[in-house]
Formats: C-alpha cells, sequence, structure tokens
C-alpha cells in the first residue's frame, strides 16, 4: 500500500510527466515514469508466476489501487504520449470487472492514439470491444442477463472509429441486442441483431432474432386483442 502522501507525488509526477510528452521530457519527469515501468514490470512478474486465472485476477484487484494516482494524473494532464502504465491499467480493469473504470482509461487512450505493449496482436480498440464482448456473451450464456447496457452502448461509441474485424465487431453489437432485449426493448434488440448478422453471419443470432420477432408477434397479437 502507498500512502497518502505517495498518492499526491505520484498524481503531480503523473500530470507534470503527461503535459511534458509533446517536448523533451525533463529527467525528473522521465525517472518518475521510468519508476512506474519498473513497478509495473515487478508486478507482471509476480503474475506470470501465477497459474490460475481466479488467482490472477483476484491479484490485480490488490494491484491496481497502487496506480490509481498515477492514473489520475495522466487523465488530468489529458496531453497524450505513450503511457505503458495506462494501458496496462486499463486491460487489467477489464479483467478485473471494472468495465467503466476501465473504459474512462479506453476514451483516453482512443482520442490520444495510445497503442497495446508489443506482445498484443491487435488494435487497442480490437482489445476493448472483443474483451467486453465476450465477458457480457458469457454472462448471457449463463443465464444472467444483468451485464449493463450503458457499458456495451458506451463500448460501441467509443469504437465507432476504430478499425477491427467484422467478426469482433458483430459480437459487440450482439451483446448489446442481448442487453437490449434484458432491458425490455425487443425492436431495438432486433435491429442489433440484425445488424450484428449482415457483418458475421457466424454470429449465432439467428436464434435470437427467431426469438425476438416471436416475442414481438405475440405483443402485436395481444395488443390487437384488446
Amino acid at each position: 500500500m502507498i500512502t497518502p502522501a505517495q498518492r499526491h507525488r505520484e498524481f503531480v509526477a503523473a500530470k507534470k510527466a503527461g503535459t511534458a510528452r509533446s517536448a523533451p521530457e525533463p529527467s525528473r519527469q522521465r525517472n518518475a515514469y521510468e519508476l512506474m515501468l519498473a513497478r509495473l514490470d515487478e508486478d507482471k512478474r509476480r503474475l506470470h508466476l501465477i497459474q490460475s486465472v481466479e488467482r490472477k485476477i483476484a491479484v490485480k484487484r490488490e494491484i491496481l489501487p497502487v496506480y490509481a494516482a498515477w492514473v489520475d494524473g495522466v487523465l488530468a494532464a489529458d496531453s497524450g504520449g505513450q503511457d505503458d502504465v495506462v494501458v496496462t491499467v486499463m486491460i487489467w480493469r477489464i479483467d478485473t470487472g471494472d468495465y467503466a473504470g476501465a473504459l474512462t482509461l479506453a476514451a483516453h487512450a482512443l482520442r490520444h492514439g495510445l497503442v497495446l505493449p508489443d506482445k498484443f496482436k491487435r488494435t487497442l480498440g480490437t482489445l476493448v470491444a472483443e474483451e467486453i464482448a465476450d465477458a457480457a456473451l458469457r454472462r448471457f450464456a449463463a443465464g444472467d442477463p444483468a451485464f449493463p447496457l450503458d457499458i456495451l452502448t458506451r463500448v460501441l461509441e467509443l469504437t465507432l472509429d476504430a478499425d477491427m474485424p467484422d467478426e469482433v465487431r458483430a459480437r459487440l453489437i450482439r451483446a448489446e441486442g442481448l442487453a437490449q432485449e434484458a432491458a425490455g426493448h425487443p425492436q431495438r434488440a432486433l435491429a442489433s441483431f440484425q445488424h450484428a448478422l449482415s457483418l458475421h453471419d457466424k454470429v449465432g443470432v439467428k436464434k435470437d432474432i427467431e426469438r425476438v420477432q416471436r416475442a414481438l408477434k405475440n405483443l402485436a397479437n395481444e395488443q390487437t386483442a384488446k
């Protein structure tokens, strides 16, 4: 754990480092970022030694608050510049289910053109869309309809102009359709399912479309009978 004084120093250092990215970085700001990267590398090594995915997620939840001050400072500066700490924290927030927190960082990263570390083969926008869509689809497949619609809508908005495989965007749109259906918006759900199908015919929405069309037909019959 870090003290309030350390948090304040890291916030200030991150903000200064962020505002200096467009010019040669003073050694103090550069060293502050390098210290954060060193801490990040140490935590990555710790995670690499853990085989259990569940345990990795628990450790990430434990680690993430340590980076909060730095991330807040970078967001406050809002000046761009590649920051692997911010990008990694974004990924870890997705992994731990903090989707709102992850999207705050995704918005910053996409706006400023940040990229993923070299080991990732996907673009940043593709990763955000795919990981959150797949998390939602797993929840729906397990019979849990409670994945937040606003999160999926926000991902669609943030990644609207991002280049990604059609299959990935189709899965995201299908997930939003399922959330629309769960929220009681069958007509919107149907439009999402049809859009997903137009992007990728194997996205798995054909039964979704049939189910919603039946529901809409039944609703129309009920209204006619009144």
